[in-house]
C-alpha cells in the first residue's frame, strides 16, 4: 500500500471521464506528484488569481509560479493565423500525468478571460514575439535581445 502524501491531493475523476493517467502516476515512487497538490479548491484560487492579473509581468510571474509550485508549463503565444482578437493566441498546458483534462481546459479559459479584460497584456505578449516592431525579442527565461540579431 502506497505511504500516504504530505498534502491533501485532487479526488479523482469519474471512470471514463478523464485520461489524467493519475494512478499511474501515485504507483510509481520516483513521479513529480506536484501536479496532485491541485485541489478543486486550490483550482478556484488559482483562477481566481490568474483573473486579477494586471500586467505582462504580472502574467509572467504567475506562469512562473505555476511551473515551480506545480510542475506545470503554460504555454501562451500568438497563433499560427493573424491574432485579431484573444483567440488568436494559442494558450495551454504542457501535457502532465495528472494534469486533469477539466484543469487543461480552465486555466486557459481564465487566461482568455484575463486578456480580454485587459488588452495590453495581449499586445505585451504580441510586442514580445516582435508582431508589432517593439525590436526587441524574448526568449522563455525573460531575456530580451535586438529582433533579428543571431547568436
Amino acid at each position: 500500500m502506497p505511504s500516504p502524501l504530505p498534502f491533501p491531493i485532487r479526488v479523482e475523476c469519474p471512470p471514463g471521464a478523464c485520461n489524467c493517467n493519475r494512478e499511474a502516476l501515485l504507483a510509481d515512487p520516483d513521479a513529480d506528484i506536484r501536479v496532485l497538490r491541485l485541489t478543486r479548491e486550490e483550482e478556484k484560487k488559482l483562477i481566481a488569481r490568474i483573473e486579477r492579473i494586471s500586467s505582462y509581468e504580472d502574467l509572467k510571474h504567475v506562469a512562473r509560479l505555476i511551473e515551480a509550485n506545480l510542475g506545470i508549463e503554460l504555454r501562451i503565444a500568438p497563433g499560427p493565423n493573424e491574432v485579431r482578437t484573444v483567440r488568436g493566441f494559442v494558450i495551454q498546458l504542457a501535457e502532465r500525468p495528472g494534469l486533469c483534462r477539466k484543469v487543461r481546459q480552465s486555466i486557459p479559459a481564465a487566461v482568455r478571460r484575463c486578456l480580454d479584460e485587459k488588452p495590453e497584456i495581449a499586445y505585451a505578449i504580441l510586442d514580445a514575439h516582435d508582431l508589432l516592431g517593439g525590436g526587441m525579442v524574448e526568449d522563455a527565461g525573460g531575456a530580451a535581445e535586438p529582433a533579428g540579431r543571431t547568436g
